[in-house]
């Protein structure tokens, strides 16, 4: 089954401004063009999702052109495209590990600012007259 790129703007969520430009940036090399339209496939659109997936997770439009090229050249895909993927997994953890921290500081946070401007309101009610 084929899709037009408003179909394809409605299955993955992204305006068809979007979907052109990954285009225009060598995202979709794969993508038929029959008389100047692009005809995509289901599996054009599971790429699209993995673009999303790597550009959401921080990874830059260069890194996943040279990811696609490799991912076409059937010789390169299992050396370098994985090797690209293993790299970028590794950033992605290193990112949850950092948002991990900072979740728990905000934890950390909401459980003690109150317990604090309580101990920070009561020591001032003690202590009338005194400038603050």
């Amino acid at each position: 089954m084929s899709f037009t790129i408003s179909q394809v703007a409605q299955r993955t969520n992204l305006s068809i401004h979007a979907i052109r430009y990954y285009d225009k940036e060598g995202l979709l090399p794969f993508v038929d063009r029959k008389n100047g339209t692009r005809v995509f496939q289901e599996q054009d659109i599971d790429w699209i999702d993995l673009i999303c997936c790597l550009k959401q997770t921080g990874m830059p439009i260069k890194d996943i052109r040279i990811l696609i090229r490799h991912c076409m050249d059937h010789d390169a895909v299992l050396e370098k495209g994985l090797e690209i993927l293993h790299r970028h997994r590794e950033n992605v953890e290193e990112q949850l590990k950092e948002l991990q921290r900072s979740l728990n500081t905000i934890d950390y946070k909401i459980k003690h600012l109150p317990r604090m401007y309580r101990e920070k309101f009561s020591s001032e009610a003690a202590a009338p007259g005194q400038d603050k």
